[in-house]
């Protein structure tokens, strides 16, 4: 039981440390646009995010794919960049019109690149585990559950601002994905230098 909690805890503060928010910036205008009479299709998003991610890190530490780290440090910003532009151009559009397979299948593969970027990490911890089956999944566990203590905090903000504070929905999503951009530029430069 002691170590379901550490691979537990290690999926919790992996997503929840704000030395490394990039995971917390992806969640935010993951969903930025939604509200909470959506979700169901939030808690979709989020578990395909960590699908995407789980099944990363298990290629990885089984050895079936390596990627250069570097390129993968630049890929990160651009998935968190792709989904706030993304958000920009829909905002104030009806959710409706949205290819929501394009979304989920987009989503996985950004988990995918997400959970490459913390696999040699997460190698080397699991490195002194004979079984890295149940760790993978303990791990993917914490990071359901603090991505869904995110994504509730930003929904919270999010209707507090539009029910309390009288702003638009599409003024909202334009300021967070805005604020998300202005934050991930300089890392997303920083990351290509070394390409």
């Amino acid at each position: 039981m002691s170590q379901f909690w550490l691979y537990f805890r290690l999926g919790l503060d992996h997503v929840l440390d704000w030395q490394a928010y990039d995971h917390v910036l992806f969640l935010v205008v993951l969903v930025a646009s939604y509200g909470f009479t959506s979700w169901k299709r939030v808690l979709w998003l989020v578990t395909l995010f960590t699908l995407g991610h789980t099944l990363a890190l298990f290629l990885s530490v089984y050895g079936i794919v390596k990627v250069a780290t570097d390129y993968v440090e630049f890929l990160i910003p651009v998935t968190i960049l792709a989904t706030a532009i993304f958000d920009i151009a829909t905002a104030g559009k009806k959710l409706k019109n949205t290819n929501y397979s394009l979304l989920y299948f987009t989503t996985i593969f950004f988990g995918l690149i997400h959970g490459l970027g913390f696999s040699s990490y997460f190698k080397m911890i699991a490195a002194g585990s004979d079984a890295k089956f149940w760790p993978l999944v303990e791990f993917a566990l914490g990071i359901e559950i603090a991505q869904v203590i995110v994504v509730l905090a930003v929904m919270i903000v999010g209707f507090i601002c539009q029910n309390i504070f009288n702003v638009s929905r599409r003024d909202w999503i334009l300021v967070t994905a805005s604020i998300v951009i202005g934050i991930i530029l300089p890392i997303l430069q920083e990351s290509y230098q070394p390409l």
